[in-house]
């Protein structure tokens, strides 16, 4: 009797957009899949109105809308789609997936970048660079006798 081993399966992430809120729509895509590419509908597209969902504030929203405007259609919804899978459901979730990390990435604020004052090392070698410049120029001009 062989004995394999149990493989441990990574916990799903906790999706931010609530699965009730998207709209899951399904077509002919590409992609791998051969001739069941042509005969079925994998593509997913998810749709998400971002400014209906009761899960973010107005100050969230604003976010999302600013940094996601490229993939938001006239009737104010984020589309995603995904053709990669060779299945409905994995193109679904994947798409799923896609949307979560968007949102994710859109209201992560970068912190604030505090100045600090250029090092004097710096300052030197700057000016010793220019110095090499300056020589090597000096350098080139027609040497009067």
């Amino acid at each position: 009797m062989k004995y394999f081993k149990k493989m441990e399966q990574p916990e799903p992430k906790k999706s931010l957009v609530p699965e009730s809120e998207l709209e899951i729509s399904f077509s002919r895509g590409g992609g791998p899949g051969g001739q069941n590419v042509n005969k079925l509908e994998t593509k997913a597209l998810v749709r998400w109105s971002y400014l209906e969902s009761p899960i973010f504030n107005d100050e969230q929203k604003a976010l999302i809308g600013e940094k996601l405007k490229g993939r938001i259609n006239k009737r104010g919804q984020i589309c995603v789609d995904c053709q990669e899978e060779r299945s409905q459901g994995q193109n679904r979730e994947r798409a799923i997936q896609l949307l979560n990390e968007l949102v994710e990435r859109a209201l992560d604020v970068p912190e604030e970048r505090i100045p600090t004052k250029v090092p004097r090392s710096a300052k030197e070698n700057r000016l010793q660079e220019k110095g090499f410049i300056k020589d090597k120029k000096e350098g080139r001009k027609k040497v009067e006798y």
